[in-house]
């Protein structure tokens, strides 16, 4: 039989070349890309750009705009500055590296300018993500209060409707006293009329 047979590996590759080009050959409308076979694993595509993971970048991102809005950076940044400006004003000329118009501290903090920004932007995306799903968590759980709270307070007007038709303790005591009151007169009375006959 032809499905069980065993093939050498020549013998395989040329049986995927031609369920290939017969995959290729029966395509309907002619087009040059094969149609694609749900039972062969899918090739996985070469990518030129690299790949990285958003939640790891995103927190970095976080990380760092917690950390530019800190006063700890501003300290740290002016420490550097007034360090980069007494060097370059002071030293020998053959050891300064950014003379008077201080271009390369410019550049420098043009650089970390254009970082900064779209790194905080980032962060207050994810932020502002998280804002709304919890947002969103808690609207429904208002909503599942409420209906808990409406579902309640319909089971106790329906436990008031029917304690209302229920006796209770005190209308049994009454009925008591009005029954024992009653027996003493019936009581009372035959014993007058008995009286009387004599």
């Amino acid at each position: 039989m032809v499905g069980n047979e065993r093939l050498r590996p020549g013998q395989r590759a040329d049986r995927a070349e031609r369920v290939k080009t017969e995959s290729a050959a029966v395509h309907p409308h002619g087009h040059p890309h094969p149609r694609v076979r749900l039972d062969l694993p899918r090739v996985k595509r070469r990518r030129w750009l690299p790949e990285y993971d958003p939640e790891a970048f995103g927190r970095m991102s976080e990380r760092i705009a917690r950390f530019l809005g800190t006063g700890r950076f501003i300290v740290w940044m002016t420490v550097v500055i007034i360090l980069w400006v007494v060097w370059n004003t002071s030293v020998p000329g053959h050891l300064r590296f950014d003379n008077y118009p201080f271009i390369f501290l410019t550049l420098v903090l043009s650089l970390q300018a254009s970082y900064a920004a779209p790194l905080i932007l980032l962060a207050q995306n994810r932020q502002d993500d998280r804002d709304r799903v919890n947002l969103e968590q808690d609207r429904k759980q208002n909503e599942r209060s409420i209906a808990d709270t409406e579902y309640l307070t319909r089971e106790i007007a329906a436990l008031r409707m029917g304690l209302g038709e229920v006796a209770t303790r005190d209308w049994i005591r009454s009925e008591f006293q009005d029954l024992v009151r009653e027996l003493e007169q019936r009581r009372v009375f035959p014993q007058e009329s008995e009286e009387g006959d004599r």
